[in-house]
């Protein structure tokens, strides 16, 4: 099986980052690890204390709270203790970390700064946790107004470069991709300036309309987007066809992983393109997306939202640890949903199924004229 970000640490950790710069596979390394629970362990954003290094987290008193998620404790601790193997890692420093879950905003936001040992900042913000609120602000993405999370995104940016003058790095998975690229677009200018490189690891993009206000060109040169074949979260929203491609352990949904992405070398297996069907998915979603007025996608999300949450849970973890009892409440509340909401939500399936077939008869033609060219093509030879 191919090499992976865990074999990756074993080759690699004792080379410093002043011997061999940060590269992509380090930015993965730093953006997983910000999935971490550092509460109570790692100095907040508000306050004014000194870095804290990786290697005091592991003699923590309550260094088992950091892999309080249960999806991926083994390969956080893993990948934890592999950092502190070697050099590379082991001497990293924590700070201004911050962590806000809000029903009410449906907001969810964490974020941590780390410092190099050549004296570089990476700001790492957090993609999708396993709260409900969280799964809630990723579909709010398709809205054309920015979501709670990318104003703190922009505070905490300025906030923290204040503090350090230090050029750094941005970068995040997921939605923390989307984060990173967000709050570079719109820190304050010298702030900006500084900015060596902006990661985002299959991050979904922002609609057309954000990113010209926003004038992402202006940092556009900075953005290093990876994403690997099946990308699903990564293809939402993404208009830009200026990103890398890696290959995957796996196929599908478990490619947002980034434990599955391979390496080799010290880099990532470059695969040539996203998958097609990956690809034509998402133009089609895309494309309903740009169709709908943001009432319509407002409605659409907030009823699939209010189905979700019946279940009571608090987490995806909740619902699938008691699926059943999960399910049954969703589906009760789907019930009291109202006739219209109800005629809006179908409508808007059967859109997305029809469009799905209009793109696949449009492929289809295109491939029987290719094929009619070239074999007409042969017969005049």
């Amino acid at each position: 099986m191919s090499d992976t970000i865990h074999d990756y640490l074993e080759e690699y950790g004792d080379i410093s980052f002043a011997e061999r710069p940060l590269n992509d596979v380090d930015s993965l390394a730093l953006c997983e690890l910000i999935y971490l629970k550092f509460d109570g362990m790692v100095p907040g954003v508000k306050e004014d204390k000194p870095f804290v290094r990786l290697q005091e987290l592991a003699i923590h008193p309550d260094k088992d709270k950091l892999f309080a998620d249960e999806r991926f404790e083994k390969d956080n601790r893993r990948l934890f203790e592999g950092m502190l193997q070697g050099k590379r890692f082991a001497d990293i420093k924590l700070n201004c970390y911050i962590d806000v879950v809000e029903k009410e905003r449906e907001a969810q936001f964490a974020a941590v700064t780390f410092l190099l040992d050549d004296g570089t900042i990476y700001v790492a913000f957090r993609g999708t946790d396993e709260s409900i609120v969280g799964w809630k602000e990723d579909f709010n993405m398709a809205f054309l107004t920015a979501l709670p999370s990318h104003s703190l995104s922009v505070k905490y940016l300025n906030m923290v470069t204040s503090r350090f003058s230090n050029d750094f790095y941005l970068g995040g998975h997921s939605k923390g991709g989307n984060l990173a690229i967000y709050s570079a677009m719109n820190c304050v200018p010298y702030v900006q300036k500084r900015i060596r490189k902006i990661y985002s690891l299959d991050g979904p993009g922002l609609h057309p309309q954000i990113l010209e206000k926003c004038d992402y060109e202006r940092i556009a040169d900075k953005v290093v987007k990876i994403k690997p074949q099946s990308s699903i979260v990564g293809m939402l929203f993404e208009w830009d066809t200026r990103y890398q491609v890696v290959e995957s352990r796996y196929f599908g949904l478990l490619q947002h992983n980034l434990f599955n992405w391979k390496v080799e070398k010290g880099e990532f297996i470059v695969a040539e393109d996203i998958y097609e069907r990956a690809r034509q998915n998402s133009i089609v979603f895309n494309e309903w997306i740009m169709s709908q007025d943001e009432e319509h996608i407002r409605l659409f999300v907030d009823t699939l939202y209010k189905v979700i949450s019946a279940s009571e849970a608090e987490d995806v973890m909740a619902i699938t640890a008691d699926w059943k009892n999960s399910m049954l409440s969703m589906i009760a509340a789907l019930k009291e949903v109202d006739e219209e909401t109800t005629q809006i939500l179908q409508k808007t399936i059967k859109e997305l199924f029809e469009l799905g077939r209009v793109k696949r008869r449009q492929r289809l033609f295109k491939s029987f004229r290719k094929a009619y060219h070239a074999l007409t093509g042969r017969l005049k030879h």
